[in-house]
C-alpha cells in the first residue's frame, strides 16, 4: 500500500456480486430472470440480453490480491447489474437491504481497503427509498449511491427521484451513474451491440437528461459521477450546445449552456484505449477526473498502466489516481 494517506491510489469503479443477492434474483418474475447453473448464474433481461455471471471472479479476497498486484490501495465497491431498481416491487427493498448490508460487511472486513456505494429501491415510493438511503448512508456509513441509467424503464430525471437529489445534495453524497441494459435495446440487439454500444449510449442519455431535465440546475451542488470517459457526451457536447444555444432547443429547464453543468460532473477514465482518456483530459477539468478499472471485467493493471503512460504532469496523475476521489467520497 501507499506510504501516506495523501498518496492513496483509489479505484472508483470496482464491482462485487454477493452470493445471497444472486440467489434472491432467482425469485424475480419480471423483466429480470435468473437461472442458477453449476457454479454460475444466467441473467436474462427480457428477450434482449443475457449475461453469464461467474461469482468466483467477484471473490473479495481475489479482488484484494488483484489490487495489491496493481498497486491499488482502495476500491470503491458497487454491486454489478442488475440492481434492485430493476426487480419486482416485492423484492426491491429486501434486495437493496441485502446488497447494502453485504457491501457494509466487506468494508468492515477489509477496513481501509474497501469503501462502498449503496443501491436503492428507486421504483418504490420516496418514503421507502429514502428510508433505505438514510440507513445505508448514516447507519452503514456507505460513501455514495449507485444511480442506474434508468429505473425499470423510468428516466432518471423523473419527478419521483427529486427527493433523492434533494437529500444527496444536502448530505454531500455523490451519485454514481452506471449503465444497465436499455429498454430500447432491441434496436442494437443484433451482433452483441447492447454491451458493445448500447450500455454506453444509455448512460449518456441518462446524463444528458440530468442536465436538460434541470436536475443540475435545481441542485447545483449535487455530485454526479459519469463513468467510462463520459460515454459519448464529451464527443457530442459541441453538437448538443449548438442545438441548445443556437437553435434554442431543449432549453426549457436550463439557464446555462449544457457544458457548464457538465464541467462540474466527475468522469472516470474507464476505457480500453488511452485515446478517449487523452480526449477527456483535454475536454474536462482535471479536478473532476477519477481512476477506475471496472474490475473484475478487466485486469486493473491494464487501466493503471494506460493512465501512467498518459502525457500529463505528475500533479494531474496524482489528482486522477486518488486526490479527486478522496475529496469526492470524503475518505
Amino acid at each position: 500500500m501507499s506510504s501516506s494517506y495523501s498518496s492513496l491510489t483509489i479505484d472508483c469503479q470496482s464491482h462485487v456480486f454477493p452470493v445471497p443477492y444472486a440467489e434472491l434474483l432467482t425469485k424475480n418474475r419480471g423483466w429480470i430472470r435468473v437461472e442458477k447453473q453449476e457454479g454460475s448464474f444466467r441473467i436474462q433481461y427480457g428477450d434482449l440480453q443475457s449475461f453469464l455471471l461467474n461469482l468466483e471472479s467477484y471473490d473479495p479476497q481475489k479482488k484484494i490480491q488483484d489490487m495489491d498486484r496493481a498497486g491499488i490501495d482502495v476500491s470503491i465497491l458497487s454491486v454489478n447489474i442488475p440492481g434492485p431498481e430493476a426487480l419486482d416491487p416485492d423484492l426491491a427493498l429486501p434486495a437493496a437491504q441485502l446488497c447494502n448490508d453485504e457491501i457494509c460487511g466487506l468494508c468492515s472486513q477489509y477496513r481501509d481497503r474497501f469503501y462502498g456505494l449503496a443501491v436503492l429501491p428507486l421504483q418504490l415510493s420516496h418514503e421507502i427509498y429514502l428510508a433505505e438511503y438514510h440507513r445505508a448512508i448514516h447507519s452503514l456509513h456507505l460513501s455514495g449511491v449507485v444511480l442506474y441509467s434508468h429505473i425499470g424503464g423510468k428516466p432518471i430525471d423523473h419527478s419521483d427521484l427529486e427527493p433523492l437529489y434533494t437529500q444527496a445534495e444536502h448530505d454531500g453524497i455523490p451519485l454514481v451513474l452506471h449503465p444497465t441494459v436499455p429498454t430500447w435495446g432491441g434496436v442494437v440487439q443484433d451482433y452483441s451491440m447492447i454491451p458493445m454500444i448500447g450500455l454506453m449510449v444509455d448512460h449518456s442519455i441518462a446524463m444528458l437528461r440530468l442536465i436538460l431535465g434541470g436536475i443540475l440546475e435545481r441542485h447545483p451542488n449535487l455530485s454526479i459521477v459519469h463513468p467510462h470517459c463520459g460515454g459519448v457526451i464529451p464527443y457530442l457536447m459541441p453538437r448538443i450546445e449548438e442545438q441548445t444555444e443556437v437553435k434554442k432547443r431543449g432549453r426549457d429547464h436550463i439557464r446555462k449552456p449544457p457544458g457548464e453543468y457538465y464541467r462540474k460532473v466527475y468522469l472516470d477514465l474507464v476505457s480500453p484505449s488511452p485515446l478517449p482518456m487523452e480526449y477527456v483530459l483535454r475536454f474536462h477539468p482535471e479536478n473532476r477526473l477519477l481512476f477506475g478499472s471496472d474490475h473484475p471485467w478487466i485486469r486493473i493493471e491494464v487501466f493503471k498502466q494506460m493512465v501512467e503512460n498518459l502525457p500529463i504532469e505528475k500533479r494531474t496523475k496524482h489528482r486522477i489516481f486518488g486526490e479527486n476521489a478522496k475529496e469526492l467520497f470524503r475518505l
